[in-house]
């Protein structure tokens, strides 16, 4: 089942519908759903609400391959990812030169701990998380600057674990939990 965000009783956006239908239609397209049942969850995720509502027309919809590792590389210019996109159990983001936003606080995170292997050259990132995730950047290698991030003091329990690791040339890290 897809691990919505927070609060299951909150509004949903656009986005979240676009992603869940998205979701939906991979799985008829891979023959996990039959014609009939394809219409009755669709009707169900465009009439839904709240994020629970969403959830109950993907409850039953098999495991998605999201275990291996993407590769998210540029030579120079800017990595972002922001939004309801979905977060692979392995992420590795190599840049020679440029920025990388990676913004999770509305991502779609399936996993209890997602790694994030940064390789990057010159340029600072920044990482959003979600607000009761707890973040270990411990095996993160800096040339130039320290990171910036301050562990929260009160975090709520069942939030992702976000590992962090690699290596950055010049440039810094900045990691902060998302306010909502």
């Amino acid at each position: 089942m897809t691990s919505l965000p927070e609060d299951p009783t909150r509004r949903i956006r656009e986005d979240d519908r676009d992603t869940a239908v998205q979701r939906l239609q991979e799985a008829y397209a891979e023959g996990h759903v039959s014609h009939e049942e394809l219409d009755e969850r669709l009707h169900q995720l465009l009439t839904a609400k709240t994020h629970s509502e969403l959830a109950s027309a993907l409850a039953s919809l098999p495991e998605e391959n999201a275990g291996t590792t993407s590769t998210i590389a540029v030579a120079s210019g800017r990595i972002q990812r922001r939004g309801v996109w979905r977060v692979p159990r392995f992420l590795k983001v190599e840049s020679a030169f440029g920025r990388v936003h990676l913004d999770l606080s509305r991502a779609i995170i399936e996993h209890p701990v997602v790694d994030i292997e940064l390789q990057l050259g010159t340029g600072k990132a920044k990482i959003t998380v979600p607000r009761d995730a707890i973040v270990d950047a411990e095996q993160l290698r800096t040339g130039w600057k320290d990171s910036l991030y301050k562990t929260r003091r009160r975090s709520r329990p069942g939030g992702p674990r976000i590992r962090i690791s690699g290596t950055m040339g010049f440039g810094r890290l900045k990691i902060r939990h998302a306010r909502r």
